[in-house]
C-alpha cells in the first residue's frame, strides 16, 4: 500500500490527446469487423466511453450508435458494477458484429459485466491498466495499473502554485 495520492501518480489526456488516441483505435479496428465485414454499430458504455465511440463512430462512418448505462465508480473509489440501462436488445443480439467502446479498462468489472450480456461483442478501450487488460480485446495505450487517469471531462481550469513556492 502506498501513502500515495491518486493524483500524485495521474496521467492528464487533454481533449487532443483523447482525439488523437481515439481516432487512433478507430484506425485499429478499420476493416476487423466478422468474417471482414463492417461493423454493425458502436455501444458506448457511459458515462465514460461516449467521447471515444463517438470518434469511432465518426472515422469509421457508422451511423448506429447506442449505449451502455454501467456504473462502476463512486468519484475515485470502485464499486460493484451495475447495469443501469441496456442498449436496444434487437440491434444487440447476441454482441456480433457490435463495437463496445470505453475509455479505459481499470479491474475489468464494468466489461466482465457486459461482456457476459453480448459474449461476441468486440470490446475496445482507449487506455487499458494490467487487471483490466484480460477483458478488452484491442487498446491503445497501456498505463500502470496505480495510476490515475484525469480525463478532460472530469477536469477544470484553475491556478497551481509554483513548485518553488509563491
Amino acid at each position: 500500500m502506498t501513502d500515495r495520492l491518486p493524483h500524485e501518480k495521474g496521467f492528464h489526456i487533454s481533449w487532443d490527446q483523447i482525439h488523437r488516441d481515439s481516432r487512433a483505435l478507430a484506425w485499429r479496428l478499420d476493416g476487423q469487423g466478422p468474417n471482414g465485414t463492417p461493423w454493425r454499430a458502436v455501444v458506448a458504455i457511459t458515462r465514460g466511453g461516449m467521447a471515444p465511440a463517438m470518434i469511432v463512430a465518426r472515422e469509421l462512418d457508422i451511423r448506429t450508435v447506442d449505449t451502455i448505462s454501467v456504473k462502476s465508480y463512486d468519484n475515485q473509489s470502485q464499486a460493484d458494477a451495475s447495469v443501469l440501462k441496456e442498449p436496444d436488445p434487437e440491434l444487440m443480439g447476441d454482441g456480433t458484429g457490435i463495437l463496445v467502446i470505453d475509455d479505459l479498462v481499470d479491474s475489468g468489472k464494468t466489461l466482465a459485466l457486459v461482456r457476459e450480456k453480448f459474449p461476441n461483442a468486440h470490446f475496445a478501450t482507449v487506455y487499458a491498466k494490467p487487471k483490466g487488460r484480460p477483458m478488452v480485446d484491442t487498446f491503445i495505450t497501456e498505463v500502470s495499473q496505480d495510476t490515475w487517469i484525469f480525463f478532460p471531462w472530469d477536469m477544470a481550469l484553475q491556478y497551481v502554485q509554483p513548485y518553488r513556492g509563491t
